[in-house]
């Protein structure tokens, strides 16, 4: 570890956003995931390996349910979500991860919000396809505390595609 050491620590531990007002006074936001998954110990696991990290988390047990926080249910509603980032399992009964991203990358609101796909089975053709249709990262599962980390480097991305600063 060199001297960059107590720096990379700093910018590790913190997890926030700043962004100008319409007022020009800089605010921060925590960063915020909404994790979907249809499996209860897997979204207790994400949710605490998230907020472990400083993260707010959001969980939905469904595509549907996902869609519905994102303002994209039945009734769509075109509010801002709030949400920097969506990680959601591929396999799922009613829609499927993939099906979600779709549906995320197609809005005009949220297209911008990177989404991972996480998947207990390493399956080529099915991480290609995810990635072709958008999704920024593709995680095998169990999601560990290293994955964790390199989510941030997606909101990273976001947040300059955006025009905020991290």
């Amino acid at each position: 570890m060199g001297s960059e050491a107590p720096e990379n620590l700093a910018m590790a531990s913190s997890l926030q956003i700043s962004f100008s007002s319409s007022t020009g006074e800089t605010e921060e936001e925590e960063l915020h995931v909404l994790a979907v998954d249809d499996s209860l110990i897997d979204r207790i696991v994400i949710e605490r390996l998230l907020r472990s990290s400083a993260y707010k988390v959001t969980t939905a047990e469904s595509g549907p349910r996902a869609l519905e926080l994102l303002g994209l249910g039945e009734e769509e509603s075109y509010e801002n979500p709030k949400v920097n980032m969506i990680i959601t399992d591929y396999c799922m009964p009613e829609m499927t991860g993939y099906d979600l991203l779709k549906r995320v990358k197609e809005s005009k609101t949220l297209k911008e919000i990177p989404v991972v796909i996480m998947s207990s089975e390493n399956v080529p053709t099915r991480i290609n396809r995810c990635l072709a249709e958008g999704a920024e990262d593709f995680i095998l599962k169990p999601l560990k505390l290293s994955d964790v980390k390199r989510l941030r480097n997606h909101m990273i991305g976001m947040s300059q595609r955006c025009g905020l600063s991290v």
